[in-house]
């Protein structure tokens, strides 16, 4: 039987594999750069494709929301002791500066609190240094549970 930390770096594996195989995250081409336990850094590579407004070539608004979210429950699931269906129940999202054209954008989330039924994230998108952030957001996330099922913290 694995040891917790095997346990863990398992779960990360099977997180990775899934992050990296939704749909959405594959067609804006999210990159994942690192998880651990209640974190994770995605990036989001610089695609004409993403452009919103042609005349100056800005990341559209909405590839910077999907990456902030992505990241956001890719912290969830690693938070979570194991994986259970999450959704987004509400993101609210800060936009502080455009994004730099031809730059990747990255952005890193925490997952700092879960309840029985509610994961509590912060997240932050920027280039290089998240001290000068293009957006920064919080999120709640379900937890999927079963009726008498123990509070997700609590899982084994």
């Amino acid at each position: 039987m694995p040891d917790g930390d095997e346990r863990e770096q398992l779960k990360l594996r099977l997180v990775r594999g899934f992050i990296s195989n939704i749909p959405h995250n594959r067609a804006l081409g999210t990159e994942i750069v690192e998880l651990a336990p209640g974190e994770a850094v995605l990036r989001l590579p610089y695609d004409e494709k993403l452009v919103g407004n042609p005349d100056s070539g800005v990341i559209h608004g909405g590839a910077i929301t999907a990456l902030l979210d992505g990241a956001s429950g890719a912290a969830v699931f690693t938070a979570l002791p194991g994986l259970v269906p999450i959704a987004t129940l509400d993101l609210r999202i800060d936009y502080l500066r455009p994004a730099e054209v031809g730059r990747p954008v990255t952005a890193r989330a925490t997952c700092y609190k879960v309840t029985r039924n509610v994961a509590f994230t912060r997240a932050v998108a920027f280039h290089e240094d998240p001290a000068d952030p293009i957006a920064h957001s919080v999120g709640t996330f379900m937890v999927s549970t079963k009726p008498g099922a123990p509070p997700a913290a609590a899982r084994p």
